[in-house]
Order: structure tokens, then sequence, then C-alpha cells
């Protein structure tokens, strides 16, 4: 049996994407080991079809978290008797690719977004340009990449001759699970209508503060935070300075399969990333398909393969702008809206449609090469 190593510095727990890649290399015949971190914060690791294994450092952010991560993970990675490895994000890839070298080894690089352009880099110049030498570097050097879009596909395609395989990031759809949770035990307002927001990265221009304001002009309704992000301490201290905390809930972070039970109790799921550089405003996060195979309609920003997938199944509306009372209409609108029982039927028609097991069979032949 060949063996992969796939390796993350995202929280093993709750990133689907890197669950899914997986789940298709074991269900190819690879012995499948996952590296990643352990967070003081993180999640316990649920029972995993393959192995896992995450390692502890003393620094979890800045500069020096980079610089041991990707030591150590680069020991590890040599140690492994790996037939294959995949890199998810640029975080990752250093290492990898010196690994894979070493050993003669095929590596296949999966950009979960334009890496360089996050806005946590864009106002620091001298980071952004680190990593974007270590992206000159390598990238065209690839043989093997995958990517979550064709507007970053084509992005990177422009800037360094590499076409990646699209691979969308769509959640496995499961229509013969069975959800029994209940507002009533979700501790979930009963008589209220529930819009929910999402995200495991829920981040600076996500929208996620004005959507906590938009609530102020937003009666017999909640917004349901799920998920954790650099955020969320504001998001808290705007729910007390604004007198909201009747309005907005906060529940953590939550294992998938948890999160999907919650997302089927939302009459509403918002995404409202900003624009605000390429990286967002290429983006297509999976929430979206998270609420489309909940069967809940969608409040989206304006972004070109977001717009193309609420457009293209008429799941809901797409806000033009951030302005917290703009936000607030569309949503009252939308909940009072005589679409809106289409916008279910229609996200329902999607979901079948729209599913990580399509997505998976394009992954599946990026991978099934290395197995000859």
């Amino acid at each position: 049996m060949k063996k992969a190593v796939v390796s993350v510095i995202n929280d093993l727990v709750t990133d689907q994407r890197v669950h899914r890649t997986c789940v298709t290399l074991q269900g190819l015949g690879y012995d499948v080991l996952l590296v990643g971190r352990h967070k003081r914060d993180s999640l316990t690791m649920p029972q995993r079809p393959y192995r896992t294994h995450r390692m502890n450092l003393h620094f979890e952010k800045g500069i020096w978290f980079y610089f041991f991560f990707n030591l150590r993970l680069y020991f590890f990675l040599r140690k492994q008797k790996a037939d294959l490895f995949v890199a998810n994000d640029l975080d990752t890839l250093w290492p990898n690719y010196r690994a894979a070298r070493r050993k003669k080894k095929p590596l296949v690089y999966d950009a979960h977004e334009i890496f360089t352009e996050v806005p946590e880099l864009v106002n620091r110049k001298f980071k952004q340009r680190i990593w974007k030498r270590l992206e000159r570097k390598l990238v065209p050097a690839l043989k093997h990449m995958i990517t979550v879009n064709d507007s970053i596909a084509g992005w990177y395609q422009d800037r360094y001759g590499i076409r990646p395989e699209v691979v969308r990031n769509i959640p496995f759809y499961r229509p013969e699970a069975v959800h029994t949770l209940t507002r009533r035990q979700a501790h979930l307002p009963e008589n209220k209508k529930i819009i929910l927001l999402q995200g495991a990265g829920i981040n600076i221009h996500r929208g996620a503060e004005e959507a906590v304001e938009a609530m102020k002009y937003v009666d017999n309704a909640v917004l349901l935070i799920i998920g954790g992000g650099d955020v969320i301490p504001v998001l808290k201290e705007m729910t007390e300075k604004m007198h909201l905390t009747d309005k907005v809930i906060f529940t953590g972070k939550l294992p998938p399969d948890e999160l999907r039970s919650w997302t089927r109790l939302a009459d509403i799921g918002i995404t409202l990333d900003k624009d605000t550089n390429i990286n967002y405003r290429f983006s297509l996060p999976n929430k979206i398909f998270d609420y489309i195979h909940a069967g809940i309609p969608v409040l989206a920003s304006d972004l070109v393969e977001v717009r193309r997938v609420v457009e293209k199944y008429n799941v809901g509306k797409i806000s033009p702008d951030h302005e917290p009372q703009h936000i607030a209409a569309l949503l009252r609108e939308m909940l009072q809206s005589e679409e809106y029982p289409r916008w279910k039927e229609n996200a329902a028609a999607a979901a079948c449609e729209l599913t990580g097991q399509r997505e998976q069979e394009k992954q599946a032949a990026v991978f099934r090469q290395f197995l000859a």
C-alpha cells in the first residue's frame, strides 16, 4: 500500500477540504497520514478513518510560529516513508517541496486561496515580500497543482504559467443523514428567525462587523455566529456596546457533523466577504454550499464566484454593498419575500448537483496517476 502524507497548518478538526482530500486518497488505496498543529484551543480530534499527527509548538502566531512550524514539518516529513506528498497552502509548501525532492517522490500542491494576497499580509509589506519570494521560487517548479475555483486558477496561470486543476471547496452531500437537533435542544429561540454566519476563519474584511451592526435594524430575528476567527472578540465587544446580546448568539467552533445539524436550524445563511483584495475578490467560501445543502436561502456579497453560484441556482440575493442598514433591509425583505419558498426549493435542487462527491472525482483523477 502506497503512503500519502498530507500537511496543513489549519486545525485538523474543522478543515473540511483537507478531510475530503484524505478520504479521497484513502479511497484510492493510499495509507494516509494527516499532519498539522495542535493549538491551545483546538477541538478534540474525532475518530477518523486515516491516521493523524498534530505538532505542539511553543509559538502560535507570528514569524517565529511559521519558522518553527516549517522547520518541524520538514524534519518530520524527512522521516516518513512516503510515496506522495500533499501540501495545503503556501505555508506548508516549502517543507513538502524539499522533502519530495529529497525522496524523489511526487508532490501535489493544493492552494486554498491566493495566500500572498490575504488581508493579514497586504498591509504588512515586509512579510508579504517574503511569502511572494517563496511563491515565485516554488510554484513555477511544480508539476501538479489544485485550487478552489476558475478565477484563482486563472490568476496562477497568468503569473506562473501553471494551470491548476479546479476542485471546488464543496462538502460531501449526505441527504440520508438524520438531523434530530431542535432549536430547544440548541437553546435557540423558537419564535424568531435565525440568520446564520458560520466559518472557521471569521476574520477582518469578512463583513461580520457589519452583520452584527445590521441586527440593530432587524426585529424578531437573531444572528447566530458559529465558528472562530480574529474578529470574534471584536464582535462580542460590539454586541455588548450596542446592547445586542439578545440578538447575537455565539457558539464557538463546532465539528463538521455537528455544524450541519445547527445549519439546518437557520432561516437564512449569510456570507459577506469584502472585495478588499484579490484573494477575497475570487473567493468561494464553502459556507455557501453548507447553506445550500441545508436548504436555506443565502444573502451574499457581490463577488464574482459567489454571484455565479447564487444567480445560477437562484438561491437568494446579492448585497451590492456592506452598509449595515442596507444589509438589514435585505434581510427583512428576504424573510418576508414571496420568493422565500422558491429559494428553499432551488437550494434543495442545487444541493443534488453541488456535491463534494462530484468534486472528489476530479481530485481523485489527480492522485490516481501516482498509483501506477
